[in-house]
């Protein structure tokens, strides 16, 4: 029984070597980006707008802005992953077709991508939040429970990047889902400013995105507070995360039987 459980760890443990060759390079496209912006935003734009209202205190833009790009970077670093490397690996390489003749169903290859894209999302927001901590942004003693928050963010965007990856006839049609919900999602979450600046409609519409569960309980531990209605936070973004898997199952096993 455990090994048939467990058949989804070499196909995981075969993308990770297979990363190990290009992990410099990657870290470093992963967290560039996002650092731009913390430096662009954080200490150009911070530099004018000082701090925002948060909670009924005053936060400096530069830690409202850290704890909520490092939420986004664990977005996109998941979703780059379950997109288009594993639409590589299974329609362009044909590399899961090849795992398959071993006794790996596609239910374990699917698992151990959706596991691998979590991980390696994981990866780079750890080194991002290390250059946060030497930036001296934050000394919380609870940044300790930032990783498994985006760890379970990171599960939740690879598999509803996998419902995409199933769809895809080529990387052109993941456009569609970074302009339509992706960069919406980035900038109705409150990533860059307080959500409560949005008109009233959209505040509803934006609590109940998966990027805001996120961004909702992390940035608190950033200040050294524990997340209010972290359980609710918590299981929306779970309940994503099933749904989203059980989804991209089916749209994968449909696309294999075509």
């Amino acid at each position: 029984m455990m090994n048939n459980m467990m058949r989804w760890w070499p196909v995981f443990l075969r993308n990770l070597l297979v990363w190990r060759k290009l992990a410099i390079p990657s870290l470093v496209g992963n967290i560039a980006e996002p650092l731009m912006w913390l430096v662009a935003f954080g200490y150009g734009l911070g530099a004018l707008v000082g701090s925002v209202p948060l909670g009924g205190q005053q936060v400096p833009y530069i830690l409202f802005l850290a704890s909520g790009s490092i939420c986004m970077s664990a977005m996109n670093a998941a979703t780059f992953e379950a997109l288009y490397s594993a639409f590589s690996r299974m329609h362009v390489q044909k590399t899961w077709d090849s795992i398959m003749n071993a006794p790996i169903a596609l239910r374990d290859v699917l698992l151990a991508e959706m596991l691998w894209a979590a991980f390696k999302s994981l990866f780079a927001v750890t080194a991002i939040l290390g250059v946060m901590l030497a930036l001296d942004i934050s000394r919380s003693p609870m940044l300790v429970l930032v990783l498994p928050v985006l760890l379970l963010a990171g599960i939740t965007f690879s598999c509803m990047a996998l419902i995409f990856n199933a769809l895809a006839k080529g990387y052109d049609f993941f456009t569609y889902y970074f302009t339509l919900f992706l960069t919406p999602m980035m900038f109705l979450s409150g990533v860059f400013f307080p959500r409560e600046n949005l008109p009233v409609l959209l505040q509803h519409v934006s609590a109940w995105l998966p990027l805001t569960q996120a961004v909702e309980l992390v940035r608190p531990l950033f200040m050294g507070r524990w997340p209010q209605q972290a359980l609710l936070h918590f299981l929306v973004l779970a309940a994503y995360a099933a749904v989203a898997w059980v989804i991209a199952l089916a749209l994968t096993r449909r696309r294999f039987r075509a």
